[in-house]
Order: C-alpha cells, then structure tokens, then sequence
C-alpha cells in the first residue's frame, strides 16, 4: 500500500508539470501520515499538508516529515492567502467531500466551497492534480462541475484505462489562463484516443451542423425527407400545416 501511495504522488507531481530545479510551495490536501509529503520533499519542494484525521496527522509528526501540517477539513474552505502556492496535490481523497458525514454536510456547496477557495490561493497558471476513486459517474460529474464553476479548466487524466487493476483517475485542473493541454494518460498507444483524457471547460458546448444540412426533426427536414421519398417513387403523405410540429400526447 505505502508503494502504491509514493507512485500515485509521483505521477501527481509528474502532471503538476513544475518548473526544473526550481523548488515549489505546494499544497497536499488530505496529506494522512505524510508519504506523499515525503515525496514531495524528495523533489525538492517545500509544502503545507491538510487532513481531517488528527491521528493520521499525529503518525506524520512521528515519522517526523518535514512539511507544515494542519488539521483542518478541506470541505470548510480554504484560508491561505491569494497565489500562496505553486501547486497543489491529493492522494485518495477527494471522495470524501461527496460524503454527508455530518448533519447538515451538503456535498455540492462543500465541493464548491473547497475548489474555489483553492483556485484563490494558488498562483495564476498553476495547477492542482487530484488522484481519486469515485464511486460512480454521477460522482465524477459533480466533483469536476462544482470545480468548473469556482474558475477551474482542465480536466481527467486516466492511466491504465483498459486496465481494471491499474487504472487510475486524477482530476488535473488549470488555475487562471492555461495554454497547455491536458496531459495524455499512461498506457494507451493510441495518442487520439478520448478514454485517457476528458476535456472540460467554463464553456458550454454546441452541437455542430453541417454547413446545407438540416437540423434532424425539423419542418424542412421532414419535407426534404418527403422529398426523397417521392423521387424514390415511394408513397408518402401530403404537406399540411401539421407537418414538422411535434405532437402531444395525453394520457
């Protein structure tokens, strides 16, 4: 498990895309009993680490890593100052926030309430990278829409997709105007293939028609259909004023 742990933070750093020898401030969110903190600081960088179990928290002291540790549960908000960090990091923990532990806990305003204090205290055109189990697709929907709307772009990352043991998914978000794209995911040779990346973004997306063609379902597109048909030879009922009208149905 403590292997699994290390290779999922280097991959989060690896996607964090970070300047070369230059050391970060970064944020592990959900940090537990340090080993991605260990990382981290392997790589040369200085981080603050967060988590919700103070037990998990006291281990970290124990082993004696060398980040700033708080207890503190992410779903209550954020309270760095704006651009404090380069970056940010999370190992297997960002499904908790859909969870209701508590009366009165609202997964979509907690969610909401994390990604955009986040998005304010990083630095413009870093980035966070979330590696996380969601339990369904549900789940991933609401994660990535609440982090669309507190600012964020980027999107998902999956390594291993074909793989049901070694597949793994992170969420990679872009603070403020990004030009890079979303990195590709591990272990798929097809570099045009959509399952190892899922773009998103602030913006909603069209539905293209071709250029001469008619919207299906539509009053000239029926009569065009009508049309064919008649120079098939084919019987077909005549044009009225209904034609093209969706009908209603009673019950």
């Amino acid at each position: 498990m403590i292997e699994i742990q290390v290779q999922l933070s280097q991959r989060s750093v690896e996607l964090l895309n970070l300047p070369e020898d230059k050391p970060c401030f970064l944020l592990d969110i959900g940090c537990g009993s340090g080993l991605s903190g260990e990382v981290l600081t392997d790589e040369g960088h200085h981080w603050v680490g967060l988590d919700i179990s103070q037990a998990m928290l006291d281990v970290a002291i124990e082993r004696e890593v060398e980040g700033d540790l708080f207890h503190h549960d992410a779903g209550q908000g954020l309270y760095f100052k704006p651009g404090t960090f380069d970056g940010c990091v999370s190992i297997s923990a960002l499904q908790w926030l859909c969870n209701a532990d508590k009366k009165g806990h609202n997964p979509v305003k907690r969610l909401y309430k994390f990604f955009s204090s986040l998005y304010s205290c990083l630095s413009r055109g870093s980035r966070a990278v979330f590696q996380f189990y969601p339990e369904n697709p549900q789940q991933v929907e609401l994660i990535t829409m609440q982090a669309m709307k507190a600012g964020f772009t980027g999107g998902l990352v999956v390594d291993y997709p074909n793989s049901t043991r070694a597949k793994k998914i992170f969420l990679c978000l872009f603070a403020g105007v990004v030009v890079d794209k979303l990195p590709k995911g591990l272990g798929t040779e097809d570099t045009n293939s959509e399952q190892n990346t899922v773009q998103y973004s602030g913006q909603r997306q069209r539905t293209k028609v071709k250029r001469g063609k008619s919207i299906k379902n539509t009053k000239n597109w029926i009569k065009e259909k009508k049309e064919r048909r008649r120079r098939q030879g084919k019987e077909v009922r005549p044009d009225s004023k209904y034609t093209g009208r969706k009908r209603r149905v009673t019950f």
